[in-house]
């Protein structure tokens, strides 16, 4: 089994467990052993599913104002802790292939494997609930078979994408490319850097 086809059986495991409550705020069991490359996929996965549903009732035209900038917040949360994670599971890739010489020629990809991952376990969640939709018996025929070609088009961009991980890390235990991981410097979480917070605190 190629990483990217073990990968996405452990999506698909996080978000049939998420689904199970289908609940935001159900606490996670992950199954897998702790601090291995596993358990770090799934928690990747659950993450997203969690910030996934985050986004769909935070666009309820109903919302509490309240409540919606609390979920605001925990999504900022969210998406700092997936920062985090992908930089996680970069440095196991940085270790798995630490040791490899590189070829005189080899060359740097766009992105590191952990972001590619990254998008594998998002197109996880797509290919999911575009299936949901596209199998409703209460929607316009029409409008059903605009999800079925679209599922169509998420099937194929996971054969594209998975390929193309699979692909990358086979030039990189063959020393044909390369890594470098840049750690995310998101400014507004800092503040130091962001106007409005260092603006308050030199306020005081």
């Amino acid at each position: 089994m190629t990483f990217s086809q073990e990968s996405f059986e452990i999506f698909d495991r996080s978000i049939a467990d998420y689904h199970k409550t289908d609940n935001v705020d159900t606490p996670i069991a992950n199954p897998y052993k702790e601090k291995s490359i596993e358990f770090y996929l799934y928690l990747k996965n659950w993450i997203d599913t969690v910030q996934w549903h985050l986004e769909d009732i935070i666009r309820d035209p109903q919302i509490d104002p309240v409540k919606a900038l609390a979920i605001k917040r925990r999504i900022d949360r969210s998406n700092q802790e997936r920062t985090d994670l992908v930089e996680l599971i970069d440095s196991y890739f940085l270790e798995k292939f630490g040791q490899v010489k590189t070829l005189p020629d080899a060359t740097i990809n766009t992105e590191s494997p952990a972001w590619a991952v990254d998008r594998l376990s998002i197109l996880a969640l797509k290919i999911f609930h575009m299936k949901i939709e596209a199998e409703r018996t209460d929607t316009p025929a029409a409008q059903q078979q605009r999800c079925r070609e679209k599922l169509s088009v998420l099937l194929e961009q996971k054969k594209d994408l998975s390929g193309a991980i699979d692909m990358l890390l086979e030039d990189m235990a063959a020393g044909r490319k390369y890594m470098k991981v840049y750690k995310q410097m998101k400014m507004y979480n800092d503040p130091s850097l962001n106007p409005v917070l260092y603006g308050q605190n030199g306020s005081k």
